[in-house]
Order: C-alpha cells, then sequence, then structure tokens
C-alpha cells in the first residue's frame, strides 16, 4: 500500500482526535480535519499557514549523535537538546522532563516566527525609515553648509565696508590737516619775504646816499635797522601721529560672530537597544612590517604622480603628455592627454571622481569630467605647481611667482579664489621658492606642503598659522632629509617620500616622528592613500607604483 495513504487512514485530527486529519498548519505544525481548519484559523493573533497535508513540508528529524541509527524525536527540557528513544531511558536523562519533539518544535516554530514578524513589521521598516532620513539629510548637507558660507562671506563684506569707511575718514583727517599745515608756512613765509622785500629796498637807498654825497639826504635819513633786529616769529608744526592699536583677534572673531558647536547627538528608539554616541575613528596602529601588496608598471620614462581612484585603480602621469588610469594588474583602463600638449606637473582626484591635472607651462588647472577637459584656473604673475582636493571640494594649489622669488598656496573653490597663504604671523615667507612642493589637506584640516627646496614638510592650520616644520628624524646619519611627495591618511598620520634615502617617513597630525616604511622602494615620488588607508607609491625612476599595507 502507497505509505502516505496508509498515513491518511491511520492519522487523525490534533484537536478533535476523532476525525482523519486533511490539512496541516506548517505555522503552528499541527494535522486538522476540515471542521476543525475553521476552529484553528478563527485565532487572528497568529498568521498560520494551512495547507493539504500531503502538501507540507516534510520535518528533518536529527540523526542521534550517541546513537546513528535512531532520530531524535524526542526533547530534553533540562538538557535543552533534542534526544532519541534510547537517550531517553539511558541514565544520563533520568529524571528529566522529557517532550515532544514536535510539540517543541511548534513552541520554538511560534517564537521563530514572532521574531520574523516583528523584524518584518517593526524593526526592519524603522531601519529603512532612518537609512531614509540620513540620506535625506546628506542631501540637505551641501544647501544648508552654503547658506553658513553665504552668510561668513556677507559678514566679512560688512566688515569690509565698515573698515574702508575708517580708513578713508582717517585718509580725509590726514588730508585736512596736511593742508592746514601747508596754508600755515605759506603764510609765514610771506610774511618773510615782504620784510626781505623791505630790506633790500633800503639797502638800495642806503647805498645811493652814500654815494651822492648829499647834504640833504644824508642828514634826513633815519634808521630802520633796529625795526629790523627783531626777526619774524618762526611758526613750528608738528606732524601728527597715527596711534595704530594692535589688533586683537579675539575682539575680532566676537565681532564676526560665533559659530555654534556642531551637536551630534544619538536618539535611543525605545523599542531597540540603546545605540552608543558617535566617536572618532577606530584607531587602526601601525604595522611593525608593512608589506607590499601589489605592483603596477606604469610604462612612463619616470613616474611622477599617482592619485587613487578606488582601491584598485589609480590616475598616474609621467614624463608626457598622457594621463593613464591602470588597475593593480598593470591593466590600462583610460588614457587622456592634455588639451595644450604639454606634460602635466600633477594630478589630484575630486570627491566626485573627476580627475584635475596641473600644466604648469601654460599656467592652467583643468578639470576633466567624463573625459572632457575643461581650464578652471589660469593665472597671470603665477604658475601652479601642485594639487589636492580638499574634505570641502575645493581646490588646494601650490604655485610660484614669475620671478621664481615668490611662493603660496592658495585655495579654490571652482574657479574663485578663496583663501592665499605665503607668510607667517612676522611677515617672513612660509615657503621657499623652489619649484617642488606637493600638498595634502589632514583629517583636521591642517594644509601640509612638502617643500623639497628647504628639506622641510611645512604644516599650517585651517587659517593658515604657521603649526610646526618637520626637517627629518633628528637620527638620520645618512643622506639628508629629502621629502617630495605627500600624503595623509584617516588617522590624520601625515606621510612624505623620503626621495635620497628611499623610504617614507610617517608623522602623527602634531608633527612627532612614528616611524619609516622601507619595502624596499627606490626612488619613491608621488603618495597617495585610499579610503582603507593602502599607501600608493610611484618610483620615479622604475615607473612603478607600490601598493603597501601599513596600517
Amino acid at each position: 500500500m502507497d505509505p502516505f495513504r496508509r498515513a491518511k487512514i491511520i492519522l487523525l485530527c490534533d484537536l478533535c482526535k476523532t476525525v482523519h486529519l486533511q490539512s496541516h498548519c506548517e505555522r503552528c505544525h499541527i494535522n486538522l480535519c476540515q471542521t476543525c481548519v475553521g476552529k484553528h484559523l478563527s485565532d487572528s493573533s497568529i498568521r498560520h499557514k494551512v495547507v493539504l497535508y500531503k502538501y507540507r513540508k516534510s520535518l528533518n528529524y536529527s540523526t542521534c549523535p550517541h546513537h546513528a541509527d535512531e532520530l531524535c524525536n524526542h526533547y530534553c527540557e533540562k538538557c535543552d537538546i533534542p534526544v532519541c528513544s534510547t537517550c531517553v531511558s539511558s541514565s544520563k536523562h533520568e529524571g528529566h522532563d522529557i517532550s515532544d519533539i514536535l510539540e517543541k518544535l511548534c513552541a520554538k516554530t511560534e517564537s521563530l516566527q514572532k521574531d520574523l514578524d516583528e523584524l518584518e513589521t517593526r524593526i526592519y521598516p524603522r531601519y529603512e525609515e532612518m537609512a531614509s532620513d540620513v540620506q535625506t539629510e546628506k542631501v540637505e548637507l551641501e544647501t544648508n553648509y552654503g547658506k553658513l558660507t553665504t552668510i561668513a562671506d556677507q559678514q566679512g563684506e560688512i566688515l569690509h565696508r565698515e573698515i574702508t569707511a575708517i580708513v578713508n575718514q582717517r585718509k580725509s583727517d590726514i588730508q585736512e590737516m596736511k593742508n592746514n599745515h601747508l596754508s600755515t608756512l605759506n603764510k609765514n613765509t610771506d610774511e618773510i619775504t615782504q620784510k626781505i622785500t623791505e630790506l633790500k629796498q633800503i639797502m638800495s637807498d642806503l647805498k645811493s646816499i652814500l654815494k651822492s654825497n648829499d647834504v640833504s639826504l644824508t642828514s634826513t635819513y633815519k634808521s630802520r635797522n633796529s625795526e629790523f633786529r627783531t626777526l619774524p616769529p618762526k611758526v613750528r608744526v608738528t606732524v601728527p601721529s597715527l596711534s595704530a592699536q594692535k589688533i586683537n583677534k579675539d575682539q575680532l572673531n566676537e565681532m564676526f560672530g560665533s559659530l555654534s558647536p556642531l551637536s551630534i547627538n544619538t536618539e535611543h528608539g525605545d523599542t531597540m537597544k540603546p545605540s552608543e554616541a558617535v566617536s572618532s575613528p577606530p584607531v587602526k596602529p601601525l604595522l611593525d612590517e608593512p608589506r607590499v601588496t601589489a605592483t603596477i608598471d606604469t610604462g612612463y620614462g619616470e613616474l611622477y604622480s599617482v592619485s587613487c581612484l578606488s582601491e584598485d585603480q589609480v590616475w598616474t602621469c609621467g614624463d608626457n603628455n598622457t594621463m593613464k588610469l591602470l588597475n593593480l594588474q598593470s591593466k590600462l583602463l583610460t588614457s587622456i592627454q592634455t588639451k595644450s600638449g604639454n606634460d602635466p606637473r600633477d594630478i589630484a582626484v575630486t570627491r566626485d571622481g573627476d580627475l584635475v591635472y596641473i600644466d604648469y607651462r601654460d599656467r592652467t588647472i583643468n578639470l576633466i569630467k567624463n573625459k572632457q577637459i575643461q581650464t578652471v584656473i589660469t593665472l597671470q604673475g603665477w604658475r601652479p605647481g601642485f594639487v589636492c582636493s580638499t574634505a570641502s571640494d575645493d581646490l588646494l594649489v601650490t604655485m610660484v611667482s614669475d620671478d621664481g622669488k615668490q611662493s603660496k598656496v592658495v585655495r579654490y573653490s571652482g574657479s574663485t579664489e578663496k583663501q592665499s597663504i605665503q607668510f607667517d604671523d612676522q611677515g617672513r615667507p612660509l615657503y621657499s621658492s623652489g619649484n617642488i612642493k606637493y600638498l595634502s589637506e589632514n583629517k583636521n584640516l591642517d594644509i601640509c606642503v612638502a617643500d623639497r627646496s628647504v628639506r622641510a614638510v611645512v604644516v599650517v592650520n585651517q587659517s593658515g598659522k604657521l603649526r610646526f616644520r618637520y626637517n627629518g628624524h633628528p637620527s638620520n646619519t645618512e643622506q639628508s632629509f629629502n621629502p617630495v611627495g605627500l600624503t595623509t591618511d584617516s588617522q590624520s598620520h601625515i606621510l612624505t617620500a623620503d626621495y635620497h634615502n628611499h623610504r617614507i617617513d610617517i608623522l602623527d597630525q602634531d608633527g612627532q616622528f612614528l616611524r619609516y616604511i622601507h619595502c624596499y622602494l627606490y626612488t619613491p615620488w608621488g603618495l597617495c592613500v585610499d579610503i582603507r588607508d593602502n599607501l600608493f607609491v610611484s618610483e620615479r625612476f622604475t615607473a612603478k607604483v607600490n601598493k603597501i599595507q601599513y596600517i
């Protein structure tokens, strides 16, 4: 006889125990007759799933780990494990509460189904809602912070107008004093000139009288010498002084207006586990032995700059006019030639994944978007050197004057100059006039420049105030420190390529030396890191890029 038909004859409804079963509830794992199906479904608090018995899902009984030829069709409540009949009768489970595996499965299934229901109907939708809210906030972020920047610009314009008005008033007062001074001196000059004219006439008359020997004229002469012995008053005018007050930066900041601190709060949902407050990125320790994980052959004669597009794709430029996008297997993915045909001096990838390159010869900074080249900045009197993209999507550019005597770092938003950094608080140049100055913005918004000509890494804060200079580790007894490429990572480390010593110096954000990366590098030049803090190093004369894991 067919086993199923035999089971259908033998098995009865689990509820009424009298009628042959016809259906099965997969949710509750019980068998039902036609009459009892309606009763069972009347409990609307549970999402029952009743199917015909022949279409039910078969139960997979586990094999007993102690008795391989038996199935676990019982459940030990004390040990909380499925057991077979032999186990139940053994001394190991003597005195334990034993239940039917189907009853236990029904209870467990009920618990699992409740968990699933809660996840599907309550928890997961909340997470989706939160993700949507965060995405909306990210979309609004640019607009909101743009408004703050606009307010700052407007406040700056107001202060500029007030200062200009004060300066113009002082200049007007100075001009008025100058005119009064000159008028007084002119009046004094006129008085003296009149006396001189009279003296000349008297002296001429005396000469005529003496020459004539005329008794009448001589006897009638009246001396006026006593009148002129008293000299005219001499006017002395003191030039006024302008007592310039020392600018109090704190008061100036207060006049400008304060920016309220960024408030980050974590709201705890009453049905969720409390989440931890937003914290700093996790600390990633430096490896004792950094290692090269990939090497890319770029095909240049000499390789200069490298910039990460992703973890496995990098842009490169070298001693010709072609910029190459390569993967870790050295496969050429894209190549773009400069608009002018000149070799690019440096490259950088923006937050949007577009490529920026420097054309030193024609004084331009160019953006490549969708393989289309757009010149965004053309300089006059200055030549651009090196470039980096910042967290706020600005560009920082090093440049040197045409006469080769001055150097500075300029911040651009689009094609608009926002900041120029050139001198320290004492008016001394921050940077040498040398051409090679790779740079990077650190996570704390410091601006770090590798000034090769003076063999130093120069770090200023966001406002352009000098923080420190790093001139190499004091214990260096080999060739002198020769910094070229420079980059920063998620831990605010500063990494710079020491070209002559064939290694990378790692500093903390305050300029303290941490350690070297050697990895058998040869003439390291350009540097960049990807989002996972893998370091990419371009070797100038081997024209290879090494990917290094160092934290």
